[in-house]
């Protein structure tokens, strides 16, 4: 029983003291990006995130984010159809995108730096996402290249058409942050 009970307490000791909860209905992540010179907004309906952190040691925490592709929205059946294609995400074979943090570096009052890799469609790249934590608010946008992922290959690659630059903007609730 003894052994039962040290080894609940190193289990209870291990876990992250900070872990947080994401609350989706507060939240969304949307993106930016033009159509022949023209802003195009479009979002994503379903996603997961996973937070541990305490604001005194931000260098140890760690945040998961999942995005599922499939339920990618620019507002028009026909539109999400051919986002959901072989051409852009191939929601079929690749149907979420992930980021997993690596590091957090404060970078002043309730702001961070958090590198980690963004994995989409089988690429994956490094990237730094510059958040802001306020009222267990998680927000921020981070600036992507499309081609890097494979995001709109063949025809659609031509960057005159359907931009390179794509800004990707979140705002994620957390309870217990």
């Amino acid at each position: 029983m003894t052994k039962l009970f040290t080894s609940l307490l190193l289990a209870a000791a291990l876990l992250p003291a900070h872990a947080a909860t994401l609350q989706p209905e507060k939240s969304d992540v949307a993106f930016t990006f033009k159509q022949m010179g023209v802003p195009v907004d479009g979002k994503f309906k379903k996603f997961e995130a996973q937070l541990d952190f305490d604001a005194k040691k931000p260098e140890a925490g760690k945040i998961t984010f999942t995005v599922d592709l499939g339920s990618v929205s620019l507002g028009d059946p026909g539109f999400d159809k051919e986002l959901a294609g072989s051409t852009w995400f191939d929601t079929k074979r690749n149907g979420r995108a992930t980021f997993v943090s690596s590091a957090i570096k404060p970078t002043g009052p309730g702001k961070y730096d958090v590198a980690g890799k963004l994995t989409i469609k089988g690429a994956a790249r490094d990237v730094v996402v510059p958040i802001t934590l306020a009222g267990g608010i998680a927000s921020g946008s981070v600036p992507i290249k499309r081609l890097d992922f494979k995001i709109g290959e063949g025809e659609w690659a031509d960057t005159s058409i359907v931009a390179n630059d794509v800004t990707v903007k979140f705002k994620l609730a957390f309870a217990g942050l």
